[in-house]
């Protein structure tokens, strides 16, 4: 056995093991499959023993497996703090802070926000991860989060910035084609839905309105996506009353039809807001975003 093991090959194993299968593990580390299987392989090589058992639905944990996980979980929150700890002494300007959003906010919100920290601060470097997918901070994924949710980890600071009604949504050039949409023929019109996710389905479905998958004859998870679609005249779409404010011949429809608003929450590491150019660039974003 060799007695030095590489920390990475040991993330690899924590990422696998939590994820249950390489299909599910290799987005969140952003490698390929085989990448992944490759260095599960040298670690189980550098061990001598097997750490996975194959199975039809993914990975799971041997005998060694299992005693490993406790011990690499103790060296991941080592290394977390310890970056954390050199993060938080770092009291310069000069560097980078990584921020993370969703697509949405990313694409059509955050830009002038940038712009205007960029020009007054070129020293502070920006890397920006447009995804709909959790960042996870306690990994550093990224050090400042937008999301749509309250983090629930105590070591996270949140601020909530306040609440984005969301409306349901046409083209004019849709209406013109099938007429303005109203309570009565709502499920004759075309509806633009989720592909993966099922938001849409418990949303007509808490509407007494139960529909399947096929009902929604354009299904796609990325929303930047579905809002073109619906520019486009593709039919229906849910989406900000903020971003919907911006576009002349798109035209809010059923509006009695409840939808409750997106809560808008900006979170950071709660070490790292004593980070001068963190500090700067959260205090610019909840002021650029508190309604």
């Amino acid at each position: 056995m060799n007695q030095t093991l590489d920390w990475s090959l040991l993330q690899v194993f924590l990422a696998l093991a939590e994820a249950g299968s390489l299909n599910r593990a290799a987005p969140q580390l952003g490698q390929s499959q085989p990448t992944l299987s490759r260095q599960l392989a040298a670690l189980e090589a550098a061990l001598g023993q097997s750490l996975f058992e194959r199975h039809a639905r993914g990975l799971r944990l041997t005998a060694a497996g299992e005693a490993l996980l406790p011990a690499a979980q103790r060296m991941r929150e080592s290394a977390r703090e310890l970056s954390l700890s050199l993060a938080a002494r770092d009291q310069s300007l000069a560097g980078t802070v990584r921020l993370t959003a969703s697509e949405v906010v990313s694409h059509h919100f955050l830009p002038p926000v940038l712009l205007g920290l960029r020009q007054q601060y070129p020293e502070i470097q920006i890397e920006l991860v447009a995804s709909d997918q959790v960042a996870n901070l306690l990994e550093r994924s990224a050090d400042i989060a937008l999301r749509m949710f309250r983090p629930e980890q105590p070591t996270l600071v949140a601020r909530k910035l306040g609440d984005w009604p969301i409306g349901f949504y046409a083209h004019r050039d849709y209406i013109a084609r099938h007429g303005r949409p109203e309570m009565s023929n709502l499920l004759e019109h075309q509806w633009l839905g989720y592909d993966q996710s099922d938001l849409m389905l418990r949303g007509f479905a808490q509407a007494g309105l139960p529909v399947g998958r096929e009902f929604f004859g354009f299904r796609c998870d990325n929303q930047l996506v579905a809002w073109e679609c619906m520019r486009a005249g593709m039919g229906i779409a849910v989406g900000p009353q903020a971003l919907a404010a911006r576009e002349a011949d798109v035209l809010r429809v059923l509006p009695e039809i409840p939808a409750p608003p997106l809560p808008l929450w900006l979170t950071a590491h709660r070490e790292l807001r004593d980070t001068p150019r963190l500090r700067l660039v959260f205090d610019a974003l909840a002021k650029a975003f508190a309604s």
